[in-house]
C-alpha cells in the first residue's frame, strides 16, 4: 500500500471500531426500529452508526465520495475517484432480534474497485480487514479461503430449497446448508474457511458487499454474479442482481453448476 492507503486504513479501522462500540450499546437494549418500506427494517442504531462513520470519515477525507444504505444518495460520488461505501449494520433484522449475526461494513472504493475493506461483528469480536495486495486478516491473523475445488461435501451458505428446486443436489453429494442474514458476514465466513461458498440469488447493493469483496479476494477468493461477471462499484446503479462467493479453486465448479440459472436469470 501507499502511505495514503496506510493512513486511510488506520482511519477506517478507528471509525469501524468506534461504530462497533455504538452497536454494542444498542444491542439487546430498548431499541427503536421501523420499516423504510415493507420488509426493509431500519433501527436507530443504523442511523447512529451511519452518522458516526460519515462524520468521521468525511471530515478526514472531504475530497472522497460517500455511499451508504442509510444516507440519501448524492450523485456527486460519481465524479470521485475514491468513495467510502458503508453499511452501518448489515443484517439489521438479526440485530433487532438480538441475534449476533450482523456486521458493520465499510470499504474504500477507488475507480470502481474496493481497495480497503472492514467487516466487523462487534458482539462476537470478529474483525475482518483487508487492503489491496496486502492480504486478509481476522483479529490480526492472516486467513485464506479453502482450496477445495469440488462440490462434494461442500458447506454452503444458501438455501437448500434453491438446490432442490434447480435439481442441483445430485451434483453436490453430501452438501450441507446454513443461513446467515448478513451477506457480508456470509462472504467473510468463506474467507476464513468456515464455509466453502456463499450463494445469494437476490439483488444486493454496493454497501452490502464492497467491504467483504476485497476481504474475500485478498484471502484467495472470488465474488461474481451467477454468470461469472465481475462486480463493479460506484456506478449510477448500485445494484448487483446476485452474488456468488467462494475460493478461487471452487469457482469453476460452481459456474458449471449455475449455467442453467445464469441462462434463465441473465
Amino acid at each position: 500500500m501507499t502511505n495514503q492507503f496506510e493512513k486511510d486504513h488506520v482511519l477506517l479501522k478507528q471509525a469501524v471500531q468506534e461504530a462497533g462500540e455504538i452497536a454494542r450499546r444498542f444491542f439487546k437494549g430498548d431499541l427503536k426500529s421501523w420499516e423504510k418500506k415493507p420488509g426493509d427494517p431500519v433501527s436507530e442504531a443504523d442511523i447512529a452508526i451511519d452518522t458516526h462513520l460519515r462524520d468521521l470519515l468525511m471530515a478526514a477525507r472531504p475530497g472522497y465520495g460517500w455511499l451508504s444504505e442509510e444516507t440519501v444518495d448524492d450523485a456527486d460520488r460519481l465524479d470521485k475517484s475514491r468513495v467510502w461505501v458503508v453499511d452501518p449494520i448489515d443484517g439489521t433484522r438479526s440485530f433487532i432480534a438480538g441475534k449476533p449475526e450482523f456486521t458493520v461494513c465499510a470499504a474504500l472504493v477507488e475507480d470502481g474497485s474496493p481497495v480497503l475493506g472492514i467487516v466487523y461483528n462487534p458482539i462476537l469480536e470478529e474483525f475482518y480487514e483487508a487492503s489491496l495486495d496486502d492480504g486478509t486478516y481476522l483479529n490480526g491473523e492472516r486467513i485464506f479461503c479453502s482450496d477445495k475445488s469440488g462440490l462434494e461435501n461442500g458447506r454452503f451458505l444458501t438455501s437448500r430449497k434453491a438446490f432442490e428446486w434447480h435439481g442441483w443436489l445430485n451434483d453436490a453429494p453430501g452438501a450441507s446448508f446454513s443461513h446467515v442474514n448478513s451477506i457480508a458476514y456470509r462472504m467473510v465466513k468463506v474467507a476464513s474457511q468456515q464455509v466453502d461458498a456463499s450463494l445469494s440469488f437476490t439483488a444486493k447493493s454496493d454497501w452490502d458487499i464492497a467491504a467483504a469483496d476485497i476481504i474475500l479476494k485478498e484471502a484467495g477468493g472470488i465474488s461474481t454474479t451467477t454468470s461469472g461477471q465481475s462486480l463493479h462499484y460506484n456506478r449510477k446503479s448500485v445494484e448487483h442482481r446476485n452474488v456468488i462467493s467462494c475460493g478461487a479453486a471452487l469457482h469453476p465448479a460452481l459456474m458449471d453448476l449455475l449455467t442453467s440459472f445464469g441462462q434463465k436469470k441473465s
